[in-house]
């Protein structure tokens, strides 16, 4: 057989390979489980209500717990990430920043606030 025919022969055959795996990949086959995977942090409301401004960063690892990312360009910043898979629903993701200035807590920032109760005691 010459390269010609045999071009002429493979290329239905790997285009029909291709377009038959690539829909493989959006299958979903019964019966196979799939995991849940839960990464970072977990922060909870309660959690974030007893931050206060000033507090050393001992003090806010102690209620927070150690960091998921510490930037090493910036200092007086942690990052707190928690993002959950739950298989068949969107991807949950949430994040607090830290900020410190001279080694105490400045502000915090992202996805969490004080809750209303907190809020109403400090303007009060």
């Amino acid at each position: 057989m010459s390269r010609s025919a045999l071009r002429q022969c493979f290329n239905p055959l790997g285009l029909t390979a291709v377009l038959l795996l690539s829909a493989c990949s959006s299958l979903e086959f019964p019966g196979v489980y799939k995991l849940t995977i839960q990464q970072g942090n977990i922060v909870s409301q309660e959690m974030v209500d007893r931050l206060k401004p000033g507090m050393t960063r001992s003090q806010v690892q102690f209620v927070l717990g150690n960091p998921v990312l510490a930037d090493s360009f910036e200092r007086d910043r942690w990052n707190y990430v928690y993002t959950i898979d739950i298989p068949g629903q969107a991807t949950i993701e949430r994040e607090l920043i830290i900020v410190f200035e001279d080694d105490r807590l400045l502000r915090f920032e992202g996805d969490y606030t004080p809750s209303e109760s907190k809020v109403d005691a400090t303007a009060s």
